[in-house]
């Protein structure tokens, strides 16, 4: 179920998400719903992959190798 949300940004975010919108064909509340939840969602991606590697980093580098970076994933 869709929640609303209601922001205060100052004038030139606005602009920008106004402009990024109208180039995109987009509304600009449609457009700032979808660019907000794509953000979410890379930092949801970016913190699942720090605990992977923080978890499981040293066990995979100690089976398959470190790489090219002599390291595992950090």
């Amino acid at each position: 179920m869709a929640k609303q949300l209601v922001i205060e940004v100052d004038d030139e975010t606005y602009e920008q998400l106004a402009r990024l919108a109208a180039g995109g064909h987009a509304e600009l509340q449609q457009f700032a719903a979808q660019r907000l939840t794509a953000d979410l969602a890379r930092l949801r991606f970016d913190e699942a992959a720090r605990s992977f590697a923080a978890d499981h980093g040293a066990a995979f580098a100690a089976r398959f190798g470190a790489g090219e970076q002599g390291r595992a994933a950090a």
